[in-house]
């Protein structure tokens, strides 16, 4: 596994869960794919692993994210971590936690809309820290199945996730 966190962020990434640095106050998981094609369906199916098991809000937006950015708005998170699969050049199932300042200098999403524009927006909206978990896809097209390595990655994220936001708060 890989992450990778630009250094302006100031977060200590020699932790073995990176999940706990950013993982601050009230915290949305905003889940975007689409599981019928592959891969793509990674931000969904994380956040169907973790509802009710973590102290988050878990909005599952699947293909349709500008749909939901009302409800990120009124939920008025201090920390809202975006799941969904970016081309990182790096290999399947690796991914990156990038801070939305950063989000310019990574791959490409793999939706039509854009991720940069989106966070633009909620950016005037809330006053949020904003990261996104990319994930490295492997199969993109219609029909495929989710390949074992970004399942396998999906239950290592899933753990930690869970580490970093237990459901009780001690």
């Amino acid at each position: 596994m890989y992450a990778s966190m630009n250094s302006k962020d100031n977060i200590s990434m020699n932790k073995s869960n990176p999940f706990e640095a950013i993982m601050k106050g009230k915290v949305v998981l905003f889940g975007i794919g689409n599981i019928l094609r592959g891969d793509d369906g990674l931000g969904p199916i994380l956040l169907e692993r973790l509802k009710g098991r973590v102290n988050a809000v878990c909005i599952n937006a699947e293909n349709a994210p500008e749909k939901y950015l009302g409800k990120i708005i009124k939920e008025n998170p201090d920390t809202l971590l975006i799941i969904d699969a970016v081309h990182l050049n790096l290999g399947p199932g690796e991914y990156e936690i990038i801070s939305s300042s950063n989000l310019r200098n990574t791959g490409f999403t793999t939706h039509d809309i854009s991720l940069t524009m989106l966070i633009e927006y909620l950016k005037t909206e809330i006053n949020s820290k904003i990261y996104i978990l990319g994930v490295q896809p492997h199969r993109l097209r219609l029909g495929d199945e989710i390949s074992e390595s970004i399942d396998n990655t999906i239950s290592i994220i899933a753990n930690m996730i869970i580490e970093a936001l237990p459901k009780e708060r001690q």
